[in-house]
């Protein structure tokens, strides 16, 4: 897929190969540092208990302007996606503690379908940490789902030379089977890291979808099960360009190079994924 962010290119899936996603604003020169560094040992890093940031979702209404921004649009996504995402709360809205984002069929500025996808303010943004997110995906063949991080400022170039880091990824073709993937200059395309789980009940129940990021390995987590390691191997920024600050996206797509591989079943929409929580945890240094 490729899921552009805020004014730019990025997330791609096809056939069994997650592609992945793109950018904030216009890209700087980059600035590939050294090529090489000594691995880091694993300091077996903790995380802080109360959270930096987090969302509760409490407030009936938009979510708060205070911790969201939007991408809005359509033309694809460069991903062939079929939404156009909108700002309002016809797409995401919270009601009875629970955010609601929600794709719709319906004529959207030349587009078939509307949806959202709502990014975290960059003053709420984390180097290393642990991020939780509690969210029941929704089902329906054309539905792709994600949530996942991109880089604040592209200090190593555009998408995807700075990073991204795909929390949680599904496509409703494929019911159950949740994907946590990574993406930098090396591993991208056919060559991508990602890891899959059967979640029996991730379409009707709330599951905590988990990343622990240290200096030295990005670790996935669904409810608390190990699912992906991608370790620091000391090769610079082509491999671990997750050295700077990050934000998180939700967003729900529709159709695409990876959500419509069997088509979209208009049947099930409208179709939406709810999110419990949101919580940021700074990682302790040592």
């Amino acid at each position: 897929m490729i899921k552009i962010n805020t004014s730019i290119l990025l997330c791609a899936f096809t056939g069994l190969v997650l592609i992945a996603c793109g950018s904030k604003k216009s890209d700087p020169a980059p600035n590939i540092g050294p090529v090489k560094t000594e691995p880091p040992t694993d300091k077996g890093w903790e995380f802080e208990t109360t959270a930096s940031f987090a969302d509760e979702f409490n407030t009936d209404g938009k979510p708060s302007d205070a911790n969201w921004m939007y991408d809005t649009g359509g033309s694809g996504w460069g991903n062939n996606e079929l939404q156009y995402y909108t700002n309002t709360e016809n797409n995401a809205a919270i009601k009875d503690g629970i955010l609601t984002i929600t794709a719709k069929k319906e004529a959207m500025q030349g587009m078939n379908y509307s949806s959202s996808r709502m990014v975290s303010k960059f003053e709420h943004s984390i180097k290393y940490g642990r991020v939780e997110v509690r969210a029941k995906l929704p089902a329906g063949r054309g539905t792709w789902p994600a949530i996942w991080m991109l880089p604040d400022d592209y200090k190593y170039g555009s998408w995807p030379a700075s990073g991204e880091i795909d929390i949680m990824e599904h496509v409703g073709y494929d019911p159950n089977n949740v994907h946590f993937s990574i993406h930098n200059s090396v591993n991208n395309g056919g060559n991508s890291k990602t890891s899959g789980r059967m979640i029996e009940t991730a379409l009707t129940a709330y599951h905590k979808y988990r990343v622990d990021w240290t200096p030295y390995a990005l670790r996935g987590y669904y409810d608390d099960t190990l699912v992906f390691t991608f370790v620091n191997e000391g090769k610079g920024s082509s491999t671990w360009p997750f050295d700077q600050k990050f934000h998180l996206l939700l967003n729900v797509a529709v159709g695409g190079n990876w959500g419509g591989v069997q088509g979209v079943d208009d049947t099930v929409f409208p179709a939406s994924m709810q999110v419990d929580y949101v919580r940021f945890y700074k990682m302790i240094d040592k």
